[in-house]
């Protein structure tokens, strides 16, 4: 779930047991108190994001995996962007700012609209087809914790609501361009879903355990990739695209780790890591000192590539370069980190 407007709320422990598997009051009392739970910590972060990130400036970057080289694409002074992702022509960067979208092209600067047919309030969860002719995002509608996937033509601006129950936060595509995949709120739990988005059928993926967020198709289509605290830490998960075979791909006892991303060719995955006392395990807050890592695609040679000042927008979606050799991210600069420099 990676929203511009961050709902922190987890849901509650797997609390289920022979005493309350048939208890309809205990459940509802337990949706109940996970919706006001969730209202409150949305209220929390929108006042966050709109007055505590007021004067943030966000920096475009590109890393080369290679050699390290950062190059930057452009300075947003006072603005936030977020979530980039690398248009399919390579030649320009897609990201969400003040609940629109944009491309920001990577040898000039130069920022245009992307025409999403009239869509407002969109979050940083938006992703790419394959092909690159459609895009994928969830939107904020009327009401809190209500946000919803549309799917948009990039070559008609027509528009289609995938989802109809809320909270559903978008992040993949299947490689043949017919199912999404997303991370979704249903009776308090956070779990990861799929739909076909012609026949529109919701398939929960994951069982209910922990915390899952931040899923995405591998290229070649065998696996989803996710991140779950179902063993305690936010640790980087692998599984069949049925939801079967669930292997952990990460370790790392400092660590809560988010939102992986496969390379084009699957052989190297990047994700982003807070410090383990800097935030919750179901938390991917903004203002923080990060680290974006790359390992394998078996999870070996675990790395750190960078270091950064930001978190909540700056890794959330894929943004590989076709060829698997540079991603983008965002970093932030506030007045907190331009004190210090």
């Amino acid at each position: 779930m990676s929203n511009s407007i961050y709902i922190s709320g987890s849901p509650p422990r797997d609390t289920q047991s022979n005493l309350f598997v048939n208890d309809k009051e205990f459940w509802l009392g337990i949706s109940f108190v996970g919706i006001i739970f969730g209202e409150i910590v949305y209220l929390y972060f929108f006042v966050r994001h709109f007055f505590f990130r007021k004067g943030t400036s966000s920096v475009l970057e590109i890393i080369n995996t290679e050699t390290g080289e950062i190059a930057e694409v452009r300075r947003f002074d006072n603005v936030v962007i977020e979530s980039p992702n690398r248009m399919r022509d390579n030649k320009s960067i897609l990201y969400n700012s003040k609940g629109k979208i944009y491309t920001c092209d990577i040898a000039t600067g130069e920022v245009c609209g992307v025409d999403i047919g009239g869509l407002e309030n969109c979050n940083n969860d938006h992703a790419l087809s394959f092909d690159g002719n459609k895009l994928a995002l969830s939107v904020f509608e009327k009401g809190f914790y209500c946000s919803k996937i549309y799917v948009v033509d990039l070559r008609s601006g027509k528009t289609e609501r995938i989802t109809e129950n809320a909270p559903s936060y978008l992040h993949g595509w299947s490689p043949d361009g017919k199912e999404i995949v997303y991370c979704a709120c249903r009776k308090s739990r956070y779990d990861i879903y799929k739909a076909n988005i012609n026949a529109k059928t919701e398939i929960r993926l994951t069982d209910g355990r922990g915390f899952n967020d931040g899923c995405e198709f591998s290229p070649d289509g065998r696996h989803i990739w996710f991140n779950s605290t179902r063993d305690g830490l936010m640790h980087i998960w692998r599984m069949d695209r049925d939801g079967s075979n669930l292997t952990k791909m990460t370790c790392h006892d400092g660590f809560n780790s988010w939102f992986p991303h496969v390379s084009p060719n699957c052989d190297k995955v990047a994700y982003i890591a807070f410090r383990k006392e800097d935030i919750l395990p179901s938390e991917h807050l903004p203002g923080l000192n990060v680290q974006i890592r790359v390992m394998n695609y078996d999870g070996t040679d675990d790395k750190v590539l960078l270091e950064l000042y930001g978190g909540q927008g700056s890794f959330n979606t894929n943004s590989w370069s076709p060829d698997g050799k540079c991603f983008a991210y965002v970093r932030y600069t506030d007045r907190k980190t331009e004190r210090k420099s």
